[in-house]
């Protein structure tokens, strides 16, 4: 909840309520859950109450637009790094108030990202359209079926960008075959939808493109004592894949024990794109 955050894809971090469950495996050694409990904000879970935040921190993304604007830089939002925007869970009112804070900050760029992106649709407000300007989509996916039960859901809904963020990574994922029923499967970086069957003379109906695609990846391995190895082949092969669709990969960390040791180096470079 403050204005620099260490979070290298972020300038900023606002949480408009804090508290959550776990719903997949990279839900295990949560961060947010493990500062929750350390400083008995909130207790955590599915029948635990969420904790709106204060007042004053609420007012805090109206000056960060104001200083946007007279920048002219990009300023961009992670919201909900201690919750989930689109939690069934939500305090009464607080998603509704957000929206309305997001449109009254048109200078900055936030992004939602959520590990419920079935909930998505029912939860925008009514103006949405075809996505507001402002605002990025993102789902996580720390593995390959993840992906595959998010991904879909995520792409459905009309947004001015579409985001992935696989960390904590705990295995490979392919984005290029991402399994969506009845034999066929979706390249996620390119927005074409295709079957494995299918061949240059193949009928018509085996392939067909203009698909709502992701813009963006991000990467990197868990963090803590209790952190679960990334393997450097799955990083590697998300990078060459985003190259390959001309899509903007960030890896965040190698992670572990000491995140900072371990560094964010990719087979000796920086990896750090983000969307213009």
């Amino acid at each position: 909840m403050a204005e620099a955050t260490g979070i290298s894809w972020a300038t900023s971090t606002f949480n408009p309520w804090i508290g959550c469950t776990a719903v997949s495996p990279g839900c295990d050694n949560c961060y947010a859950e493990t500062l929750a409990t350390r400083h008995r904000w909130v207790e955590w879970g599915p029948h635990a109450l969420r904790r709106r935040t204060s007042s004053a921190n609420w007012a805090k993304p109206l000056t960060w637009n104001r200083k946007a604007a007279k920048s002219g830089q990009p300023w961009r939002v992670f919201c909900s790094s201690l919750a989930d925007v689109f939690d069934n869970r939500a305090p009464e009112g607080a998603q509704e108030d957000l929206w309305a804070l997001i449109r009254a900050t048109p200078f900055l760029t936030w992004m939602l990202l959520t590990k419920r992106p079935g909930n998505i649709v029912k939860m925008l407000p009514p103006d949405w359209g075809s996505g507001w300007t402002n605002v990025w989509l993102g789902t996580t996916v720390e593995n390959q079926a993840e992906a595959e039960r998010r991904l879909p859901a995520l792409l459905s809904v009309p947004a001015t960008l579409h985001f992935l963020s696989c960390e904590p990574l705990l295995g490979p994922v392919d984005l290029y075959r991402v399994a969506e029923g009845n034999g066929w499967m979706r390249d996620a970086l390119v927005g074409m939808r295709w079957h494995p069957g299918a061949t240059a003379d193949v009928r018509q109906g085996c392939r067909s493109e203009g698909h709502a695609r992701v813009g963006w990846v991000i990467a990197g391995g868990e963090s803590g004592h209790r952190a679960r190895p990334i393997e450097p082949a799955w990083a590697q092969a998300l990078r060459d894949r985003c190259d390959a669709a001309g899509v903007p990969f960030h890896f965040k960390q190698w992670g572990g024990p000491n995140p900072k040791a371990a560094g964010h180096l990719l087979d000796g470079a920086e990896r750090l794109a983000v969307p213009a």
